[in-house]
């Protein structure tokens, strides 16, 4: 069953089943925890997600960035805090499904110290290439790149990452060998990019479409199974020829363990209200993200089929950060 499935079949759910008490929750403000660093992608949909989270409960949910180590620092800070509904985290794949798998000495168990509450949206890759290159779709960069093993160069923001770890699923996929050049965010792997100093990188769709409508890069390919609207002409790489070639990132929200059921059915009844403004829907859409509810019980299923794949391409790219 697809994300989308699950999605549609959650929020009729929850329109069903909307929470009967902790009517008196919120009573003072609510931190949201971002394991990344002010003005990334997952800092950017948890500050419109508060915003409109504050209009719906009441009371203000204040984000406190809490960067490092591939999102894990964030992550432990909120395993450790009480399971209250006052402290909420806001995760994406590197801290909650590659994380563990990065960081073999990570102290926190991604199911066992997090309750899911909902997801806010899905957000494909573009692969993107320098503009120059010799290549004018996905199919001719797969034959340049197989016909020259080792001299296809590709950054990304550095090891682990999700710009990491998307292209290393494509190697596996398409048993390319080419060389990953870790940087210290996207910023300096765009400037390479357009440089020439690499060829290659898979990153998230605003950066990459503004770049690409510039023309400082080439937008060839999008890992999401459908098209994405920032870029209409560009295909998927399912269409490229990639059969079933689909990986998309997510944005979802956890709370500590032992959450109590009454304060977390407010809070994900609270995302589902969210969900259906049709002005975050089209303030999250021009993020390049696809935003979509998933439930308690539906975002517990998809996180625990998500993980091995993350893990799986962790463990293929041999990156180690502990």
């Amino acid at each position: 069953m697809s994300w989308k499935t699950l999605a549609a079949t959650g929020l009729l759910v929850s329109l069903a089943a909307a929470p009967v008490s902790a009517q008196d929750y919120p009573t003072k403000p609510v931190t949201v925890i971002v394991p990344f660093a002010a003005g990334g992608p997952t800092d950017v949909a948890a500050r419109i997600y508060g915003e409109f989270f504050s209009r719906t409960l009441g009371q203000q949910f204040v984000v406190e960035n809490a960067a490092g180590a591939g999102g894990t620092t964030g992550a432990l800070r909120a395993s450790r805090a009480t399971p209250d509904g006052y402290t909420i985290f806001v995760h994406n794949v590197a801290p909650h499904v590659a994380g563990p798998a990065l960081y073999p000495s990570a102290t926190y168990d991604p199911v066992k110290n997090f309750e899911p509450i909902g997801t806010l949206a899905f957000a494909a890759h573009y692969i993107v290439v320098n503009k120059n290159f010799k290549a004018n779709n996905l199919k001719e960069f797969i034959a340049y790149a197989k016909a020259r093993p080792g001299q296809v160069n590709y950054g990304s923001a550095g090891n682990g990452g999700i710009s990491h770890l998307v292209p290393e699923m494509f190697k596996t996929a398409t048993g390319l060998f080419m060389v990953h050049i870790p940087y210290r965010g996207s910023a300096p792997a765009f400037t390479d990019l357009m440089a020439g100093q690499v060829q290659f990188m898979a990153e998230s769709i605003p950066q990459a479409a503004a770049y690409h409508k510039q023309g400082k890069v080439r937008a060839i390919a999008v890992t999401s199974r459908t098209r994405n609207p920032a870029l209409p002409e560009t295909p998927t790489v399912i269409e490229s020829g990639l059969k079933d070639f689909e990986v998309v990132g997510f944005y979802g929200f956890l709370a500590p363990a032992n959450l109590p059921k009454d304060i977390a059915a407010r809070l994900s009844d609270a995302f589902r209200q969210v969900l259906t403004s049709p002005e975050i829907q089209g303030r999250m859409t021009s993020q390049g993200a696809d935003p979509a509810f998933l439930g308690h019980e539906d975002f517990a299923k998809f996180l625990a089929a998500e993980a091995p794949k993350w893990a799986q391409a962790v463990v293929k790219s041999g990156a180690k950060l502990d």
